[in-house]
């Protein structure tokens, strides 16, 4: 296998994953937040760790849009993330996350890495 092959990784059942939140999934040895946002009948896939103090917290963020952006907040810094791109929305000089590829079927979650 080529280690640019990108697997799509099983993370739980839709069950296991708050409406309108997100838990963390470990995988590969990467914590991943996986957010189920119900209001949009979306679901998003980020890094879980907050780049400004390194923390894994973001799968605990707040979520909603700005501007039509759907987007996560870290409960500690306040730092806000879009998730469907990793920018940072409130602070220039904060770096992005990574956002993964996320599909649920027949009630199964996966994230692509």
């Amino acid at each position: 296998m080529s280690t640019t092959e990108k697997i799509w990784h099983y993370c739980g059942t839709a069950d296991d994953f708050p409406k309108d939140g997100g838990n963390a999934v470990l995988i590969e040895g990467k914590q991943i937040a996986v957010f189920n946002f119900e209001r949009r009948k979306e679901w998003y896939a980020t890094d879980n760790e907050c780049p400004h103090k390194k923390q894994m917290i973001l799968a605990r963020g707040m979520i909603g849009s700005e501007n039509g952006i759907p987007k996560v907040a870290c409960p500690y810094h306040k730092r806000t993330f879009s998730l469907e791109n990793g920018q940072c929305l409130n602070d220039e000089s904060c770096e992005s996350i990574s956002t993964y590829p996320i599909k649920v079927e027949e009630n199964k979650v996966f994230v692509e890495l």
